[in-house]
């Protein structure tokens, strides 16, 4: 199995995940293709040498991300057509955070697997928790019926599809609160620190939950601009895979998570243009130096 279909191998801030963010966020938009000299320029944005950019290309080439191409005698780096799917997920995670209603569907999927199959087993139930499913019991999960394309994708990819019944329901009934049985299902804490993290991270921490710099300002097109936007991609796109979306009425009182996606907002609002742009002229000094 490819291990492009699991896009939380690499731990956030990593070198092999920021490369991997700057590539999911802008090797499409450069027409599908990037020279390594320049992924190796952006990547020196993010304060990372040459040398290991290039031992982290290494890696997403073995993990089936990327594929080496050389045009007109340049090394550069396309997506496989995992990593291209892969992406397209992923941005629909990233920029449309799930929230699920009181009165929205639940999906449950029951699986027996034997033990002859445990290795299958294995990714079945680390794939499910990835994409934000939580655990009712070893064989049953749990996750909002917004998920159950993702769910066959999961269960087809690993051929398991005729050892899994998927049952799509109303409120579960439980012996208690559906909020206690929910905590229970899934690790809300650790969603919640996520969330807590990223706010640290991507605001001043004596502003008041405020921007970081030139943030809500016209901002220029600079390395600054471009490492403080990736930074933030890099951080939140683990959030929204995690984070199931449930209902208020299931979650804490303190539940951060309204507030992470309102600076997410924020953030994207004040750094991608700047930061899109910072990229292309980029690409248009390495293209002019190659003419020239």
């Amino acid at each position: 199995m490819s291990a492009v279909l699991d896009d939380m191998d690499s731990r956030p801030g990593s070198t092999t995940s920021l490369l991997r963010t700057v590539i999911g966020l802008y090797l499409r938009d450069a027409g599908g293709w990037m020279s390594t000299k320049d992924m190796v320029t952006l990547m020196e944005a993010l304060g990372t040498s040459g040398t290991v950019t290039r031992t982290a290309l290494g890696r997403l080439r073995k993990k089936d991300v990327v594929v080496q191409e050389n045009r007109d005698g340049v090394p550069g780096f396309t997506l496989t057509e995992g990593a291209a799917t892969m992406l397209a997920r992923g941005d629909r995670r990233i920029y449309n955070p799930r929230s699920m209603s009181v009165s929205d569907p639940w999906c449950l999927v029951s699986f027996s697997i034997p033990e002859t199959e445990r290795e299958k087993r294995h990714q079945l139930r680390r794939r499910l928790h990835w994409i934000g499913c939580g655990t009712v019991a070893a064989g049953l999960w749990i996750c909002p019926d917004s998920l159950r394309v993702e769910v066959e994708e999961i269960l087809a990819d690993l051929d398991l599809r005729s050892m899994a019944t998927i049952f799509v329901a109303a409120t579960p009934l439980v012996g208690g609160s559906l909020q206690d049985a929910a905590s229970k299902w899934w690790d809300l804490e650790a969603v919640a620190e996520l969330h807590r993290d990223f706010i640290r991270q991507h605001t001043n921490s004596n502003s008041n939950g405020e921007l970081p710099r030139h943030a809500g300002q016209a901002m220029e097109p600079s390395p600054e601009a471009f490492a403080t936007y990736v930074q933030c991609i890099d951080r939140w796109r683990i959030i929204p895979y995690l984070d199931p979306g449930l209902p208020s009425a299931l979650l804490p009182a303190d539940w951060p998570g309204a507030e992470g996606t309102a600076l997410f907002g924020r953030l994207v609002a004040a750094y991608a243009e700047p930061s899109a742009e910072f990229v292309r002229n980029t690409l248009r000094e390495t293209a002019g130096a190659a003419i020239s």
